[in-house]
């Protein structure tokens, strides 16, 4: 019974902020890796951050010093906080998690197992 729930998209302007939620259940959170990713019409899906179970983390070059991705393991809660947002950031973003990839790949999407229903994300310039 894996199941992620998102939630905290919305409408912002360029240069504010979001948080992003995932809560998560159905698997053992300590064995996986947790990530978020963005998808928008026409193009591949993008790994955004990932987070492996000693919290070591990866992020996108698009995104780095700009979000932060974060777990409350006492929660079962991913997060992922956006700042200085731009308009190119607009997407649906997906919580995902699956068994750890090597490093080198951790931001590849087709290496994940369990994916959120998605959180749309609009910002406007």
């Amino acid at each position: 019974q894996v199941q992620l729930v998102e939630s905290g998209g919305g409408s912002v302007q360029a240069g504010g902020s979001l948080r992003l939620t995932c809560v998560a259940s159905g698997f053992t959170f300590s064995s996986n890796c947790m990530g978020w990713f963005r998808q928008v019409p026409g193009k591949e899906r993008e790994g955004v951050a990932v987070i492996d179970p000693d919290g070591m983390t990866a992020y996108a070059d698009s995104v780095k010093g700009r979000f932060t991705i974060s777990e409350d393991n006492a929660k079962n809660t991913l997060y992922l906080q956006m700042n200085s947002l731009k308009a190119e950031d607009t997407a649906m973003y997906y919580c995902a998690a699956g068994r750890c990839p090597q490093r080198v790949a951790f931001l590849a999407s087709g290496l994940y197992s369990y994916w959120g229903q998605g959180t749309q994300v609009t910002v406007s310039s």
